[in-house]
């Protein structure tokens, strides 16, 4: 670290010698893995360009439209977009679309129809979709309430799909396999996208006919391949999450076939009209400029998630994943082992932040959660986990997730000031 900079931390901004010097050990650690993470960035930088320059973008793309939304040139062409990056058939890129568990709810409620079952081999899905799909709480429209079955299959002790399980899982009813490729709140590794093609390769084995959906939430650009590249039919994910780029202001993307897109799109608004309506607010700037954007945003994002884990590890603390393994989302778990632990991390994270530093953040009942969470977030755009934050369920084993950071430097503060106070709170010691 060079001097000026050690001397604003140390001096100005309070942070101990100590905590630095463990960061400074650890980025010498992974200093090797880096070149790797920076050779898949500069792939997905040149794939987004192409795809700008093939579609010809230009600013009139930027203007919007009023009303219903009809022939909206920029609507359009960030949905071309997406659907060329994504190498699918046709996509649906929003800023209606409120967040990742709306696109996920949209696509499941756009295909299934009552009498289906829906398999997800991935374990348990994110808790925000127990509620979507029936396995907790009544009276909401959930898809059990329409007569859509469930099934889970949960993945082998090594955190990978179990194909043997899943294959005996699928029953002439099976409309569609799910599978979740972030952690969510488990402690595993996310699913790699030979996993993922892995197990589509098993369910058209068995019937060609059975749709393959991926949630990509926190997996984009994290590889020089997508779920669609190895057979997933339809994906959904959030534009204040990694294909934002930190500059989307809200919204969700699903892309995938043209037959399920279509579907889709009329759930989204009504049968007949699907997606020819729809207004984008002046929206599709900040889209497409955050979608330039976002595989160096994503590379800050995800060698902040490597420093964390390996930070962590020389604290002794147990990381998933570790800082070795490969990675399929930006998420890094940390197992800290108490709520109080939990609580310091977390407001650490909050006073690394450049919006709403001074707040202190405590557990709440969060809305379609099943224990009270916990969230760090100061970032421009309200819930963006692209930008750095952390959060965690305060439920044994007090795992806490540390995500984001529009640069790889803000993404570092975020470990150092988590560090740091846990160490002022006397909940870890450099003894």
């Amino acid at each position: 670290m060079q001097e000026n900079t050690y001397r604003l931390l140390t001096e100005n901004m309070g942070i101990s010698a100590h905590v630095l010097d463990i960061v400074d050990r650890a980025e010498k650690d992974i200093s090797s893995s880096f070149e790797k993470l920076d050779d898949i960035t500069a792939y997905n930088q040149y794939k987004v360009l192409d795809a700008f320059q093939k579609n010809n973008i230009s600013d009139t793309h930027f203007a919007w439209n009023t009303g219903y939304g009809y022939d909206d040139a920029g609507r359009d062409a960030v949905e071309r977009v997406y659907a060329d990056i994504f190498h699918t058939d046709a996509a649906l890129v929003r800023p209606l679309i409120v967040n990742g568990t709306h696109a996920l709810t949209l696509t499941l409620t756009g295909i299934l129809r009552p009498g289906d079952e829906m398999i997800y081999c991935t374990g348990g899905p994110y808790d925000t979709l127990e509620d979507v799909i029936g396995i907790r709480g009544e009276g909401k429209g959930s898809l059990k309430e329409f007569g859509i079955t469930y099934k889970q299959v949960e993945l082998t002790p090594d955190g990978k799909i179990d194909l043997d399980a899943l294959k005996a899982a699928i029953s002439p009813a099976t409309r569609m396999v799910c599978m979740q490729r972030s952690t969510g709140y488990g402690w595993r590794r996310a699913i790699s996208i030979d996993d993922i093609a892995e197990c589509v390769q098993t369910v058209k084995s068995v019937n060609s006919e059975i749709i393959c959906m991926a949630d990509n939430c926190y997996g984009e650009f994290l590889d020089t391949m997508e779920p669609t590249d190895v057979g997933v039919d339809v994906m959904a994910g959030s534009l204040i999450k990694n294909p934002g780029g930190g500059l989307a202001l809200a919204g969700g993307y699903i892309v995938g076939r043209s037959d399920l897109i279509e579907s889709i799109s009329y759930r989204m608004t009504s049968p007949g009209i699907g997606g020819e309506c729809g207004l984008t607010f002046g929206q599709t700037r900040t889209m497409l400029q955050g979608l330039f954007m976002a595989p160096k945003v994503v590379n800050g994002a995800v060698k902040g998630a490597v420093l964390c884990a390996r930070v962590y590890e020389i604290l002794g603390f147990d990381v998933c994943p570790s800082s070795n393994d490969s990675r399929s989302d930006i998420i890094q778990s940390v197992k800290l082992g108490s709520p109080e632990r939990i609580i310091a991390f977390c407001k650490g994270i909050q006073a690394a932040a450049p919006v709403d530093s001074f707040v202190t953040p405590v557990p709440w009942d969060m809305p379609g959660y099943e224990s009270q969470v916990i969230m760090a977030a100061g970032a421009f755009v309200q819930g963006s986990s692209i930008e750095l934050s952390a959060d965690a369920p305060i439920r044994e084993p007090y795992i806490v997730y540390f995500q984001g950071g529009l640069t790889y430097e803000h993404s570092k503060f975020g470990v150092i000031k988590s560090m740091q106070a846990l160490l002022d709170e006397k909940l870890i010691s450099f003894e």
